[in-house]
């Protein structure tokens, strides 16, 4: 069943005509849970917000797969000019950047300039930038930017999947660079990933263990507290320095996991999503992890005093008919090809 979930949440987070339609609906899904606003001002808040409780944040400016150059251009703008802000408001930050954005599925060789032109701003102001992965049709082409930026740019770093066969592999070539370890957000086949979570777990923790003895910054990106105690008692053991690792989760997730890690002398990073291209970003989180679904529908129909909200009623009711409708086509399809 729990496979079936994933699946059902990553097929919507692929829908374009869902992703049209949640611009005009607005935050009314309870997204704002998980994506910090519409804007930089929005964003700026809350990362300042972490930063006064000793946790830093990297901002990801939502949108993926633009097929437009005059929306990878506007993307471009946008990520120069959160640098910026960065910048002069001294902020404990960096960025993540999905390559599509800015234009990768339109030409390369403009989606090259716009990243160099991303990559100067962040060279002057010594920001960070990392390179975020996206699901396996995207693979080679982000680590052969990575590698054809990284010697000029040192501040420059990519995502690792574990649930990707290859990832050890790949991390063979990145013993200098900053990397983010993550299990993997998107629906992969079985011929280039590991559908278990067992498996995706034991591969997480075997890379994290050997990332952490080499000599390279590494981001830890899980919610999971059992790979995160494991972690924290192979770190106490081997006696790794705090300054070659952070623990990072996403913006609305575990909260309280977080400021107890940052609260504990872990250095702690949140990943924070705003934009209003949040739809497919929402969809895949709900994938990772569905009982994320139990709080957004406390959101939909409830108040925080637990009284029946109105306005959103139809909304939600639509929405979560539609969604329970599409699951039972497909678990009755799967039945079927059984």
């Amino acid at each position: 069943m729990a496979n079936v979930t994933r699946d059902f949440f990553i097929g919507l987070s692929n829908n374009k005509c869902l992703n049209d339609q949640a611009k005009k609906w607005g935050f009314r899904l309870g997204a704002e849970k998980f994506v910090a606003g519409t804007n930089i001002e929005s964003v700026t808040k809350v990362v300042k917000d972490l930063n006064r409780n000793g946790i830093s944040c990297t901002i990801d400016n939502l949108g993926e797969y633009i097929s437009v150059k005059s929306e990878a251009t506007a993307a471009k703008q946008e990520l120069i000019k959160i640098i910026e802000k960065i910048h002069v408001e001294k902020l404990d930050c960096h960025i993540s950047v999905k390559l599509t954005l800015l234009g990768l599925d339109i030409d390369r060789a403009f989606c090259i300039d716009n990243i160099k032109e991303v990559l100067d701003v962040a060279k002057e102001y010594n920001v960070f930038v990392n390179f975020d992965m996206e699901d396996y049709s995207h693979y080679e082409q982000t680590m052969e930017v990575l590698h054809l930026f990284k010697d000029t740019y040192p501040l420059i770093g990519t995502v690792i999947q574990s649930y990707l066969y290859r990832a050890a592999d790949d991390l063979e070539g990145l013993e200098d660079t900053r990397i983010r370890l993550v299990k993997g957000a998107y629906k992969e086949a079985e011929s280039v990933a590991y559908q278990s979570k067992e498996e995706i777990d034991r591969n997480f923790i075997q890379l994290a263990k050997e990332r952490l003895l080499g000599d390279a910054f590494t981001s830890i990106a899980t919610h999971d507290h059992h790979i995160i105690n494991e972690l924290k008692m192979f770190i106490a053991d081997k006696k790794i320095d705090k300054s070659k690792f952070e623990f990072q989760m996403l913006y609305g997730f575990r909260t309280e996991m977080q400021y107890e890690l940052a609260e504990e002398g872990y250095p702690f990073c949140t990943y924070i999503p705003f934009g209003t291209d949040w739809f497919a970003y929402f969809m895949r989180r709900l994938a990772e992890r569905p009982q994320n679904m139990n709080l957004v529908l406390k959101d939909v129909f409830y108040t925080n005093d637990d009284k029946l909200k109105r306005r959103p009623i139809i909304l939600g009711g639509i929405a979560l008919s539609s969604a329970l409708m599409l699951l039972r086509k497909r678990q009755t399809r799967r039945r079927k090809a059984v």
